[in-house]
């Protein structure tokens, strides 16, 4: 039976669309309830989900905890986009777009609201002067691996992804597509680290953070099922290299575990609002 598609000349949306989070997926933004977002006693309200993109922004307060900035304390509440909390109004007035994460900065004498977590990662760089260099040069690379990253994640999640681990059926064309592109940006990024430290020179900076959540999983065999085998992630070694350092950090393994709702119980943190709430978490990379 083929399985060539037809497109309409104007397309409707059809409910049997399936695949996972089909029950929410909707062509409309906005607000679909009344729902507040829940605050803190911290300078910052973050609202978001263990995903990658929100490990992203959690590995930096982490990170800007542990060098001793206390200004950086944060409230981590949970949004559970299978729910659709992400439609409540609350969380719409922070994020428009309905994604995790959302951060609101209330240290100053007005609430800011920031989205998408590149920008995240660059307001707070920025705020504390850390992990981002202010020579011209250092931070041009630092910026360009960051927008790298979020160029290129919708074809390794929204892509390969989404066809090899959450599609309702197992197409070839889409799975070779993205696979081609997901194994061509690894080679990428092992080919950068081959000669670097870190993704944008010899310090760590934000470009490891927001890359090591989508990448660095990957190669440590923490996304997509049983896709490092079929990506044979092995094969790049340099990535490997720095995946292995990177997961030596007390930062970056708090920050992959706040707001988890999903794994195993014992690494799960759904909340979190201070350093004490990590007492009884396993932080063993797993």
């Amino acid at each position: 039976m083929s399985t060539t598609y037809e497109p309409p000349k104007v397309w409707e949306m059809k409910k049997e669309n399936g695949g996972a989070f089909a029950s929410i997926n909707r062509p409309t933004a906005g607000a679909r309830e009344e729902k507040a977002l829940p605050r803190g006693e911290h300078p910052f309200q973050l609202y978001s989900l263990a995903t990658p993109n929100g490990v992203k922004v959690t590995i930096m307060f982490e990170e800007l905890l542990a060098a001793g900035i206390k200004e950086a304390e944060y409230d981590a509440h949970l949004i559970d986009i299978s729910k659709g909390d992400q439609f409540g109004s609350g969380f719409v007035e922070v994020n428009p777009n309905s994604k995790i994460p959302a951060l609101v900065d209330a240290s100053g004498d007005k609430d800011i609201r920031i989205f998408e977590s590149g920008a995240i990662l660059v307001h707070l760089a920025e705020k504390f002067n850390l992990f981002l260099p202010k020579e011209p040069a250092a931070r041009a690379e630092v910026m360009s691996w960051l927008f790298w990253q979020v160029g290129s994640g919708p074809y390794l999640g929204g892509g390969f992804g989404h066809f090899f681990a959450y599609a309702p059926e197992k197409m070839e064309y889409p799975i070779d597509r993205f696979t081609m592109e997901t194994k061509r940006q690894l080679d990428v990024l092992d080919k950068q680290l081959a000669n670097n430290k870190y993704i944008a020179g010899s310090e760590y900076t934000i470009a490891d953070m927001a890359i090591f959540p989508w990448y660095g999983a990957l190669v440590k065999g923490n996304l997509y099922n049983d896709s490092a085998e079929f990506l044979a992630v092995h094969e790049y070694k340099h990535l490997n290299r720095w995946a292995d350092e990177l997961i030596q950090r007390k930062a970056v393994l708090k920050g992959r575990l706040v707001n988890r709702s999903f794994g195993d119980e014992d690494q799960q943190l759904k909340e979190r609002h201070s350093d004490a709430d990590f007492d009884g978490i396993d932080l063993t990379y797993r």
